[in-house]
């Protein structure tokens, strides 16, 4: 009798799978695996993987999301409402490329089909007690350590988010609440969201190269005590014919609706934006400062909203007035609106490199810059050295290859 080598016939039996998948043109590697219920321990999404996303998923304490370049997730069509959620002690390690950028979409392929990335940090936020819930997934987040590190999102693009869970909850492409300095957040996308493309919910952290596209409501968002950084965030928003909804502001800034001086004050600074509105009537506003605010903005342009910039609440006005906020070199291709009477187009124009009914136009929607800006790379080390206003010059369009 005959012995087989059943190792080495496993082996060719696997080898011969493989050689016909591949000449029928079926990738083997794009198997699907479920992703929901709660993480505490690591996992990886690996690169080349298509993974359905079936529920919340939450990041709990000791657990960490490693997700590989390329990999893919798929939200469910279905009654459950999907989203991702990093909790205060769990962590994420979600690194694309340029090449093989994250994708997070829908089987459904339209706005509000589901809840979009959260993740809850330890840094401050200014509500009453220091720590809050989380809109989405009742998370703790908030506390007393400013860099606290939830991990890192990096070339990301999340599609069609928004999911409305009532009247008061819709869920953003991104949202970071009491996120910390240590997270590395830098080439994030948000397309055709329901509702916001970016908001924070107080926090330190910082960002890099964000893009929000086609948002519903506010492409960026935030309050109770942001103090982070950001440079290269660049809005768009298309015609309602185009793409069936109206859009908000490009940004809608508050430090605190219930006390607008509550500590930390939301006190961003961010530099090299580029915020295109769709020419609404119904919704003016492109840039609107209110509730407390305080903010120092540098080398951006605002335009598409007849009402480019919009000053609210005496004490985001006083900010302005007094020197402790301030707008440097930025091109309005409208005009300024002041809710109080103390900040003025007037006040606006004295400062050098301020322009209003400026002549703007673009390639691509965005992609093109204003000649001259302040450099803050001797400001702050954080922000890289430029000598223009906006945020993808034609010489180096950055959202190449992993933008749509």
């Amino acid at each position: 009798m005959k012995h087989i080598n059943w190792k080495m016939a496993v082996t060719s039996l696997g080898l011969l799978i493989l050689a016909v998948s591949c000449e029928k043109g079926i990738d083997p590697v794009t198997e699907s695996a479920d992703l929901s219920g709660e993480l505490t321990q690591a996992k990886t999404l690996k690169t080349g993987m298509t993974y359905t996303l079936s529920g919340g998923l939450h990041v709990k304490a000791g657990g960490v999301l490693t997700i590989e370049p390329g990999v893919i997730i798929v939200a469910k069509d279905d009654d459950i409402v999907d989203y991702i959620l990093v909790e205060q002690d769990g962590k994420i390690s979600a690194q694309g490329t340029a090449q093989k950028p994250i994708v997070m979409t829908s089987e459904k392929k339209e706005a509000g089909a589901w809840g979009g990335v959260h993740i809850c940090g330890r840094a401050p936020i200014n509500v009453t007690g220091t720590q809050s819930k989380s809109e989405i997934g009742d998370a703790l987040y908030g506390g007393n350590d400013p860099a606290h590190n939830s991990g890192t999102l990096s070339y990301i693009r999340v599609e069609y988010t928004g999911y409305a869970f009532s009247e008061e909850k819709e869920a953003n492409g991104f949202t970071f609440y009491g996120v910390g300095n240590g997270t590395i957040v830098d080439h994030l996308q948000s397309y055709k969201g329901s509702d916001d493309g970016f908001e924070w919910f107080g926090g330190t952290v910082n960002v890099k190269y964000l893009v929000a596209t086609d948002n519903s409501d506010d492409s960026f968002d935030w309050t109770e005590g942001w103090t982070g950084k950001g440079q290269f965030m660049v809005a768009v928003q298309g015609a309602e014919s185009t793409i069936g909804y109206e859009c908000d502001c490009l940004i809608e800034a508050d430090n605190n609706s219930k006390d607008f001086s509550a500590a930390p004050v939301s006190f961003p600074v961010l530099a090299n934006l580029t915020l295109v509105g769709n020419g609404s009537t119904l919704n003016k506003r492109g840039v609107r400062l209110r509730a407390g605010t305080h903010i120092k903005l540098y080398n951006t342009i605002i335009c598409g909203k007849p009402n480019s910039l919009t000053t609210e609440t005496t004490e985001t006005e006083s900010s302005l007035t007094d020197g402790v906020s301030l707008l440097d070199h930025i091109s309005l291709s409208g005009t300024i609106s002041s809710s109080e009477g103390l900040y003025s187009e007037a006040l606006f124009t004295a400062v050098p490199g301020n322009g209003i009914h400026q002549d703007l136009s673009f390639m691509n929607g965005y992609v093109g810059t204003v000649a001259e800006g302040k450099d803050m790379n001797p400001v702050d080390p954080f922000f890289m050295a430029t000598d223009y206003t906006g945020a993808v010059p034609s010489a180096n369009d950055w959202t190449q290859g992993w933008c749509k």
